[in-house]
Order: C-alpha cells, then structure tokens, then sequence
C-alpha cells in the first residue's frame, strides 16, 4: 500500500490514475457546458460535472492527507538534471493548487449562482448565465492551467518512456514481478 524509495504503493497509483481520468472527463464536461447554450444540455452535462468536481477534490484532500500524515514518495530519479527535478515538483504543486482553485471557484458559482439547487431538483428555475460571475474567470483559466499542466505532466511522462527509457513510468504503476522492484 505505502510507497518504496523507487515506486508509488498502491493507494498512491490508485488516487494518481483515478484522479487523472476524472480530471480529464471534468475538463471535457466543463468545456462542453461552457459552449452549449441549450439550458436542458447544460443542465444535464452540470449534473455530471459537479459531483465530479467535489470528488476530485476529496480525491486531492486525500492524497495531500496521504502524503503529509501516512506515506512518503519516492526519491526523486537519478541522473535527471537539476532543471528536469525542480520542473517536475513545481508541476506537481502547481497541479494542487490549481484544482483547489478550481474547487474554491467552482463552489463560490454555485453559490453565488443558486445553480446547486437547480442541479439537484429543488428549484425549477432555468440555469443562469456563469459568465457574469466573478468566479467565472479563475474557473475558465483554472481549466487552461490544468489543461496545460496535464500535456506537461503526460508529456514528460511519455519522453522519459520513450526517449530516455528509463522506466519512470513504471514508477506510479501498480507493482508486478516483471517490472523492477
């Protein structure tokens, strides 16, 4: 379950993934409500989309829990260059606080909207327009960041795998016997 010096344990690989595959059907969703202007379509793509947010955060509380009460991550590679370890840390912290971010602003339109009850059937009023709202514009640039910190993250994920072959990858993947140790 806990993590070695040279891979992640379990739970660790476990938030990793479900938090990448829930970050990314999170930016498809919000993408498409932020440009459908049918009330109905968005209604529905929002009732996804919000619990979906609130899960993720739980999914990061969790994993920031983890890491700062229970488990210790692994040593950073050897033979990267300074420049490639620093980047990687500063990606990962960026990747915090931006879905925090993203949930702190997400929580505040919903607030401040009224469009929770509407989401969740005690009210039947039609959904109000997000982009008057002040929170609006973090979540629109939060959801470019982590846009853009997911191509980084996977990017280099894929060019040590690839390229130097080192077998990085293999590090936040659930452990087998063919695989290192």
């Amino acid at each position: 379950m806990k993590s070695s010096t040279t891979h992640y344990g379990s739970v660790a690989v476990t938030i990793h993934w479900l938090s990448a595959i829930f970050v990314l059907a999170m930016l498809g969703s919000g993408f498409r409500a932020a440009s459908i202007t049918d009330g109905a379509a968005k209604e529905a793509i929002l009732m996804f989309h919000v619990p979906l947010g609130v899960l993720i955060l739980a999914l990061t509380l969790l994993r920031i829990f983890w890491w700062w009460r229970v488990d210790q991550k692994p040593r950073p590679v050897s033979g990267d260059p300074i420049w490639q370890t620093f980047s990687a840390k500063v990606i990962h912290i960026l990747f915090y606080i931006v879905i925090l971010g993203m949930a702190a602003s997400g929580i505040g339109i919903l607030m401040l909207s009224g469009a929770g009850a509407i989401l969740f059937g005690a009210s039947t009023e039609p959904l109000p327009d997000f982009t008057k709202l002040l929170p609006r514009g973090p979540h629109g640039l939060g959801a470019r960041l982590m846009l853009a910190l997911f191509v980084l993250h996977a990017g280099a994920a894929l060019y040590h795998h690839f390229i130097k072959k080192d077998g990085l990858i293999w590090r936040m993947w659930f452990r087998s016997n063919n695989r290192g140790a």
